[in-house]
């Protein structure tokens, strides 16, 4: 290894995914290799603090004898810690880094090394085994024996994180059984499409496309064999549209084709047209040749609709025309059509009205330590209880409150009526307990958002040590630095930080000591099966440590098994929170829960 090695070269690359979300190669440590120059054993430690100081961003110097081999991998923190002390630097200044390594007082872990060709998984399970400390300070790369660089075990980290983001987006992005585009992908590319449109003068086109009969497909033939046609139709559906078109697939029998770039409204009856055509021949499975049919429905921007996200319901109500008609054809939006797609709308304007009704309630679940005996604190969760719908699902009705704009009223809601509840359990006798409330990134936003977490506190008399606010990753990566001034703000105030869903967002890692975060909470995507997953196990076990350096408390959500727990506790995570424990629970069975643990009886 010669002088002429870039200090701090990093060499990374992202692997492309298959069909099925999964990536294609494994990544080998050599792609996280970063060429530092390394150290010789008669070079004094004067020298090499000297070179420590001087560069920064170097973590940690290899050592390696003559034949190049890696001998020790100094750590920047623990040397420099070690020459701060008392006449270390008089005592030590002037031997060699060798002579060091050998004296009782310098405490020197054996340094890891690591095969150029070993995959990233397998090199997370070594640091795992060797003692966390390598996922700080690195580990060493060789090849056959001699050294080649060393890598950061944040590197690692990230490439291991992005691997599972990018399965997680694939998940969530795309369906499973046809490899489509889902629900979500949709309506990320219609909003771009229109927005397209509107710079280009275009036309946006939604198909909605029903299976006719699909249930009887199903009750008749069987799950599989109806998952098998839903394939061959998304098959015949691709066959008959443009490059730039997008098929996704939205729910069951239910699919969208979006049409950009449309310059003539007859284009839409054209494909439906060669849709309908492309269905007359019978689809074979085994035993049965099927004749399926669809109908079809369509409606334009901007021509039918200048919001986007009514455009679906448009098209939706069209389509049931198709059916009214008879099914097996094509029926496009007119003004006046009965709305059968009407129930978003509708629920939209409940939600409108759910606050002055006062629908909303909490719902708590305990965080504790992960052998369950100490409660650590509770996350506030809201529900909606529809007088008409019941207890309407938070993930229904959240991402409308969302796209409406209204998630800054239920936002309020939740933090008003979470702090009334932490103060009607202090005034009862029990004990303070902290509670965890999630932020959306609009309410976040809002200029007046310190101030308000600033009256409801005094409001309520209630300590801000006791409120946590749990943001997503998505929400601290833009406009940073007005992000850090209402962090600080908040922080000001005494109420404490916490990453939600922590490592499904963004891979970088440095906002983590930029930011002030107190606790990281793991996503339950790495925790579900960790015991027998090892790349979870990897991520998991690397954010801990990853906290750890940098006095983070970690929270592992999610935790549905003791076999969860026990991993969990394994690599010192601090605190769970999941159905193993205890499911979310309105006021008055939390306050029994509570009771039954004081009194011994509960689980």
């Amino acid at each position: 290894m010669t002088a002429s090695i870039p200090t701090g070269a990093v060499a990374l690359v992202n692997l492309p995914l298959s069909a099925d979300g999964h990536w294609k190669e494994k990544t080998t440590v050599r792609q996280l290799l970063r060429l530092v120059e390394p150290l010789q054993p008669d070079v004094s430690c004067q020298c090499v603090l000297d070179r420590f100081l001087v560069e920064g961003s170097v973590y940690a110097l290899p050592l390696v004898d003559e034949a190049q081999r890696p001998v020790a991998l100094i750590d920047r923190t623990a040397f420099i810690e070690f020459f701060s002390h008392r006449f270390s630097r008089d005592i030590f200044g002037r031997r060699r880094i060798s002579d060091l390594l050998l004296c009782d007082q310098y405490d020197q872990a054996e340094p890891l090394v690591v095969e150029e060709g070993c995959a990233v998984e397998d090199a997370a399970q070594m640091i795992i085994s060797a003692g966390m400390q390598h996922m700080v300070s690195g580990f060493i790369i060789s090849s056959q024996g001699r050294y080649l660089g060393v890598a950061n075990g944040r590197d690692l980290l990230n490439i291991i994180t992005q691997r599972k983001q990018a399965e997680l987006h694939y998940l969530a992005h795309y369906d499973a059984l046809t490899g489509i585009p889902n629900r979500a992908y949709l309506a990320d590319r219609l909003e771009r499409a229109c927005r397209e449109a509107d710079r280009r003068g275009h036309l946006v086109a939604l198909l909605f496309i029903d299976v006719d009969r699909f249930k009887q497909i199903n009750d008749s033939l069987g799950h599989s064999a109806g998952d098998e046609v839903l394939r061959r139709v998304v098959g015949r559906l691709r066959s008959c549209v443009r490059e730039v078109d997008t098929v996704a697939r939205l729910a069951g029998d239910e699919f969208v084709i979006l049409m950009e770039g449309v310059s003539d409204p007859a284009q839409t009856g054209v494909l439906a047209e060669r849709i309908v055509a492309s269905m007359r021949e019978p689809i074979d499975i085994p035993g049965h040749a099927l004749v399926v049919t669809v109908s079809i429905g369509s409606a334009l921007y901007p021509s039918d609709s200048t919001v986007a996200s009514s455009l679906l319901s448009k098209a939706d109500v069209a389509m049931y025309e198709a059916k009214i008609a008879g099914r097996n054809g094509f029926c496009s939006y007119q003004e006046g059509m009965a709305s059968q797609g009407s129930a978003s709308v509708s629920l939209e304007n409940d939600l409108r009205r759910a606050i002055e009704r006062n629908e909303f309630e909490l719902h708590f679940q305990p965080q504790l330590s992960m052998d369950g005996r100490q409660l650590l604190g509770v996350e506030a969760l809201v529900r909606w209880r529809h007088p008409g719908r019941g207890l309407v699902p938070p993930m229904q009705f959240i991402p409308l409150a969302e796209e409406s704009g209204l998630i800054v009223g239920v936002g309020e809601w939740v933090v008003q009526h979470a702090l009334a509840q932490a103060r009607a359990w202090l005034d009862r006798g029990f004990p303070a307990l902290p509670v965890s409330v999630n932020i959306s990134a609009l309410q976040f936003r809002q200029p007046a958002f310190p101030a308000f977490l600033a009256d409801q506190l005094a409001r309520y008399d209630i300590p801000a040590g006791l409120l946590e606010l749990e943001l997503t990753e998505s929400v601290l990566m833009k406009d940073q630095d007005a992000v850090l001034n209402t962090l600080n703000r908040v922080k000001a105030l005494g109420v404490r930080l916490a990453i939600d869903d922590f490592g499904t967002g963004f891979s970088s890692l440095s906002y983590l000591r930029r930011f002030p975060i107190d606790r990281l909470k793991i996503d339950q995507s790495f925790v579900r099966g960790i015991e027998s997953t090892p790349v979870n196990e990897s991520i998991a076990t690397a954010i801990v440590a990853l906290a750890r350096s940098l006095m983070l408390e970690v929270v592992a959500e999610g935790i549905e098994s003791k076999e969860e727990a026990v991993v969990l506790e394994r690599i010192q995570c601090q605190v769970g929170q999941g159905y193993l424990y205890a499911r979310p629970l309105e006021a008055g069975a939390f306050e029994a829960w509570l009771q039954a643990r004081s009194a011994g009886s509960a689980p």
